[in-house]
């Protein structure tokens, strides 16, 4: 959209894309939740609940489904289900988010150790990594078993990329073969399903097990689904029981669950998209100290490279939330005085999460946001004082 088009009302806007989890329920979610038919899911009697499981099971082609409170806990119970005996090893991704941001539950929780592997830039894991960190099938009585495998798909560290399903069918046959379960951490599993152009199903054809959740780019407020053969959820329903996970009348937010999976997919592509428009127009700039990989834009999550000596990170996440109305200009006016929330990743990069809602007119201003902080840069740094 050019910046003469650009609506100038509603003064003072924030534009929040720290995460997909910030979406709110449109009021056609909200009316699900209110007609739900609820019951008590503790005895399995929550119709609603029954009928997102069913749902999903048949989605992803496996025999049953279990309702979660989150991704989180999905991933937990899955480790320890897959897991015969504490002590044993998983082997994870060194930039997965079971390995960065689960607290480390699965030592801390489930007496299991994570052992890395290393992610390529496409999030799928090195192969000669993971074959030199496998224990052998009878391992000397000085070593732990290795209990499963854990991918990510899309895979947030990687901005998002969707794993190639030719490697993931590699890896689901390469394990079976030594008797390992595949789990995938699919956050976001229906962002690459949609990517890709395949039934969620494809994807997730050699996995043993998954999560996903319905609370980021499916809008959900609440809840994660964790999807397998029977055996293996029955035994996550009873792990989920001591965790503090079983629910009551959750038919209410279960039905949120069932809409997004209804209504809520497809409209992934619209987030896609948009963070293309962000990246392109990122781009255009020409700026050597905040760039992007043009090769890694598959879904909705976007990594920006800050490498500027004076302006890191958090410089530049701190002023695209800064509200600065001293310009004259009317849209210029606009423009600075959008704020725009972002994360920061580290030192040296932020990661931007487009999502249900925001409109393209939010994405026009993101982006002479984004301009308009790059524009700051490049003079310090090319000794140039002029805007």
């Amino acid at each position: 959209m050019p910046i003469s088009q650009l609506e100038i009302s509603n003064k003072g806007k924030v534009i929040d894309l720290r995460s997909d989890t910030v979406t709110l329920p449109d009021v056609h979610m909200r009316q699900a939740m209110f007609d739900a038919e609820v019951g008590d899911d503790g005895y399995g009697e929550d119709p609603t609940v029954n009928l997102l499981e069913e749902k999903t099971s048949n989605l992803f082609e496996k025999e049953a489904a279990l309702f979660l409170p989150s991704g989180l806990m999905g991933n937990l119970i899955a480790m320890m289900v897959h897991s015969n005996q504490r002590g044993s090893e998983v082997i994870v991704g060194h930039k997965s988010h079971i390995l960065l941001w689960e607290q480390g539950g699965a030592s801390q929780i489930a007496g299991l150790q994570l052992r890395e592997v290393k992610n390529l830039v496409d999030g799928t894991l090195d192969m000669t990594d993971l074959r030199g960190k496998l224990r052998p099938e009878c391992p000397d009585p000085h070593e732990p078993f290795t209990s499963l495998v854990c991918i990510e798909n899309t895979h947030n560290y990687c901005g998002g990329s969707a794993l190639p399903i030719e490697w993931i069918d590699k890896l689901g046959k390469f394990l079976k073969e030594r008797n390992i379960p595949l789990h995938l951490d699919g956050a976001r599993v229906f962002n690459a399903a949609v990517s890709l152009g395949v039934p969620v199903s494809r994807i997730v054809k050699h996995c043993d097990s998954v999560t996903f959740c319905l609370s980021k780019g499916l809008g959900a407020p609440i809840g994660s689904v964790l999807v397998g053969s029977n055996t293996f959820i029955e035994k996550a329903r009873r792990v989920r029981k001591v965790l503090g996970g079983a629910m009551r009348q959750a038919g209410i937010v279960a039905a949120a669950g069932v809409y997004a999976l209804d209504n809520c997919v497809e409209r992934l592509a619209d987030d896609h998209s948009n963070v293309k428009k962000i990246a392109h127009a990122i781009q255009q700039t020409g700026s050597p100290f905040v760039t992007v990989n043009p090769n890694s834009l598959d879904t909705n999550i976007l990594l920006v490279n800050i490498t500027s000596p004076n302006f890191d990170a958090k410089d530049f996440a701190s002023e695209l939330f800064k509200v600065d109305t001293d310009a004259h200009d009317t849209i210029l006016n606009k423009i600075r005085s959008t704020t725009v929330r972002i994360s920061q990743i580290n030192d040296t990069a932020v990661r931007i999460v487009l999502h249900k809602n925001i409109t393209q007119n939010d994405v026009a201003l993101v982006i002479e946001k984004i301009k308009y902080v790059i524009g700051m840069i490049e003079p310090v740094d090319n000794h140039n004082s002029s805007v």
